[in-house]
């Protein structure tokens, strides 16, 4: 199918581009630590770029859905390529400032942010629902191999040729997706009721993911509970670095579990994009948080390599897997031509608690639960986690997987949540007539 072939082509030149921003900011890492000897400014730079998913979210839905997609995904990789050149610039002619990376992390986050949703509903549109959740496993595929395969061309390419080297290869990627992309053909979404009825105001029309998940409250808590989860999974998934190093002296032990890290979420992916279809999507979701949850209890005990493998293996095969689902899930239950500002209300919602993750997990270790470790207390504990550096960091885990369980049993309990997949309509892809 030609639709389909699209599809694959799309993903690909999105992989690319994936793997050229992960080679900056890796490439981008290097030169300023080594320069100033200080992280601080990576996670300003970090905050800058994650600032416009929290507070763009209703505008760049709504772009996704009034403008052409494949209009929106080029505008989305043209704005990103100005920001490499941005640096590269800066770089080239030996003027560059952290101010100068901060401007282009916010400028390639406004634009990504404005990609997004329009990468996420155009799925809709070139793929047919029985093989939507193969096609968002594909998807997700990108993330991990991204992480595999960008730390070692950044390592190659930096040693070679500078951080100039690195970034030029991004702007390429960047150019290769945009000439790529404008030769494709997204079809457009046929008007659809739901749409309609909120089209009275343009402020109603940007709140229209909003306005369709209030309608439905039970996608809503759904929606709700997924940002619950990630709220309490970013900032402790953060700490695998110095976790692995407090617990294992020996650095290459610790790349080994980092690689194993990402291949956990790379066989998550894979294992959905095999599998194909999976006929209860929400069952499969919620399955897939308690193993996880269950994973997270386990990496906070256990302390000999193979099982911190294996355990950080688990907590990662489930996260892929269930966003390709959910994806899958707001495709088919969300009109096409809504689908846009859906996705952008959820990728809101799930970004907005990201910098509170980070706040409040490293005060808590740093200020709270590693200081604990020696005190008298810690003793009703020590059987759990042991009482070596780290201890306090794998309690950590282990409270977080277990309010993870209870809160994905909570969900399970709850029969309209259930029953959410088969009470709510599915919607048909069918576009306009050009």
């Amino acid at each position: 199918m030609k639709q389909l072939r699209t599809f694959y082509i799309l993903v690909i030149t999105q992989i690319l581009s994936l793997v050229g921003s992960r080679m900056t900011g890796i490439g981008i890492g290097l030169w300023v630590f080594d320069r100033t000897g200080n992280t601080s400014p990576l996670l300003i730079a970090a905050f800058f770029a994650e600032l416009p998913g929290m507070a763009l979210g209703s505008f760049t839905g709504l772009l996704a859905d009034r403008w052409e997609r494949r209009r929106v995904i080029i505008l989305g990789d043209v704005g990103q390529a100005f920001a490499s050149c941005i640096l590269l610039t800066s770089f080239l002619t030996d003027s560059f400032e952290l101010w100068h990376l901060y401007f282009a992390m916010l400028i390639q986050g406004t634009f990504g942010v404005i990609q997004s949703p329009a990468s996420q509903a155009a799925i809709t549109m070139l793929v047919p629902e029985t093989q939507r959740d193969r096609a968002n496993g594909i998807k997700q595929i990108g993330f991990p191999l991204a992480g595999v395969v960008a730390p070692v061309l950044a390592g190659l390419v930096y040693r070679g040729l500078g951080l100039a080297g690195v970034i030029a290869v991004d702007l390429t990627t960047f150019l290769i997706a945009i000439l790529v992309v404008s030769q494709m053909v997204i079809p457009r979404p046929e008007p659809s009721q739901e749409s309609q009825s909120i089209a009275t105001s343009f402020w109603r029309e940007m709140a229209g993911g909003w306005l369709f998940l209030k309608q439905r409250k039970m996608l809503l808590l759904m929606v709700v509970y997924l940002a619950f989860v990630f709220f309490l999974i970013n900032g402790p998934l953060e700490l695998a670095i110095p976790y692995f190093s407090t617990l294992i002296e020996n650095d290459a032990t610790v790349g080994i579990l980092l690689g194993v890290m990402s291949l956990g979420a790379f066989a998550g992916a894979l294992t959905i994009t095999i599998a194909g279809r999976t006929p209860h999507r929400l069952y499969a979701i919620l399955f897939g948080y308690f193993l996880h949850g269950l994973f997270l209890i386990a990496f906070g005990i256990v302390r000999h390599p193979l099982l911190l493998g294996l355990s950080i293996f688990g907590v990662m095969f489930p996260l892929p897997l269930t966003g390709a689902l959910f994806h899958t899930l707001l495709q088919t239950k969300t009109p096409p031509d809504l689908q846009g500002r859906v996705f952008a209300v959820t990728d809101q919602l799930f970004m907005l608690t990201t910098p509170l993750s980070f706040l409040i997990t490293g005060a808590l270790v740093d200020q709270v639960l590693e200081p604990a470790v020696k005190g008298a207390d810690w003793k009703t504990i020590e059987p759990l986690v042991g009482n070596q550096r780290g201890a306090g960091m794998g309690l950590l885990f282990v409270g977080i997987g277990l309010l993870i369980v209870i809160t994905t049993l909570g969900m399970a309990i709850l029969r309209r949540i259930r029953q959410l997949e088969f009470d709510l309509p599915s919607y048909h892809a069918a576009a306009e007539a050009r």
